[in-house]
């Protein structure tokens, strides 16, 4: 999923290139140990007053005398919490797109309603978040370092020094449920009524899409499913092995085109870069292509080699959101939405 430069092209580099490649991880430890996954008092929300604590997953406890209620976030986290009912006071990534209206990462969030820290890489006032007097930061991890999605390296010492605890949420090298119901397991900390109907609902129907993607891979599973990003001058095509929706959608049986590890080494793993006009390098029915702002969308590529793309003239190209919004409500449609290409594809690759 990342883009950043390469290093940065293990983050940012990533991110542009289809990085937030729907990135997973899975910090093994952080799904079942010390009561995580698990719902001990049945989903009750928390105590508004007393200590409140929360292990993220670098590995790290956030500590603070009562639960946080100034919250600062990654665009989204923060329409993730947003769906659980959490609200936040500031966000930082894509939030607002040029034309001024809400980016694909805010999913339902009122962005008139939230202090915008930076809406691009290496964006992110430390004036305006100490303004806000933060309790907690939050935002997602696309490595195995523990580097926070979008909080400048260069400036992440004076922002952690500002006091406020920070957690981490992994979407590296893991499936698409565990960081799921790592976010889940977080809202619920903050206040959210985990036993809520709406949620219950939201959780069946991502299950029950989770079975349709299943058993229309198993029924077509000759569909080849190729993963693009496209930028000016860069075709990306994604590994299925780090990213968070990839990596589930490998797990129900859907059949992806995969870069040679020679080729997805040069981007840590993520994808590989292929020049325009070697864009038909590889053969597939189906093209699963990046959602986000800064990727150039399937109308708007106006390359003849991507023009003459089998799945492109039979028009089987479907968006994909590169970095899930995770909550179940979000994530229940990227599962119909893929199971409903696949059942409705021809073989043309």
């Amino acid at each position: 999923m990342p883009n950043a430069r390469a290093t940065r092209l293990t983050r940012r580099g990533v991110l542009a290139a289809g990085g937030a490649l729907g990135l997973g991880a899975a910090l093994a430890a952080c799904g079942d140990d010390k009561g995580k996954g698990t719902d001990p008092d049945g989903g009750k929300a928390p105590a508004k007053s007393g200590p409140w604590t929360f292990e993220d997953d670098r590995g790290r406890t956030a500590k603070a005398d009562r639960t946080p209620s100034a919250v600062v976030a990654y665009v989204g986290v923060a329409a993730a919490l947003h769906d659980y009912g959490v609200s936040v006071k500031g966000v930082f990534g894509p939030t607002k797109t040029k034309d001024g209206k809400a980016d694909v990462m805010a999913g339902d969030l009122d962005i008139s309603k939230v202090t915008i820290l930076g809406n691009e890489w290496g964006q992110f006032n430390i004036e305006k978040y100490a303004a806000l007097a933060p309790d907690l930061l939050v935002s997602t991890v696309f490595d195995n370092t523990g580097t926070l999605w979008y909080v400048p390296e260069e400036s992440k010492k004076k922002i952690l020094g500002l006091g406020a605890p920070s957690v981490g949420i992994s979407v590296y090298d893991r499936q698409m449920t565990q960081p799921l119901e790592r976010m889940l397991e977080l809202a619920k900390t903050l206040g959210a009524d985990t036993r809520s109907a709406r949620i219950a609902q939201a959780k069946k129907r991502f299950e029950d899409a989770a079975a349709g993607l299943r058993a229309a891979a198993k029924a077509k599973p000759d569909i080849r499913v190729l993963v693009g990003s496209a930028s000016q001058d860069v075709f990306y095509v994604s590994g299925s092995n780090l990213s968070v929706d990839l990596e589930y959608f490998k797990a129900l049986g859907v059949n992806f085109v995969e870069p040679s590890p020679a080729a997805l080494k040069a981007s840590g793993g993520w994808f590989e870069n292929l020049s325009w006009e070697n864009v038909d390098k590889y053969k597939a029915d189906v093209i699963m292509m990046d959602n986000r702002a800064q990727a150039i969308q399937p109308a708007d590529i106006t390359e003849a080699t991507w023009k003459k793309l089998p799945a492109v003239r039979t028009g089987q190209v479907v968006p994909r959101a590169a970095e899930p919004i995770l909550s179940y409500d979000k994530c229940a449609p990227l599962l119909e939405n893929l199971a409903k290409a696949i059942e409705t594809a021809k073989k043309v690759g």
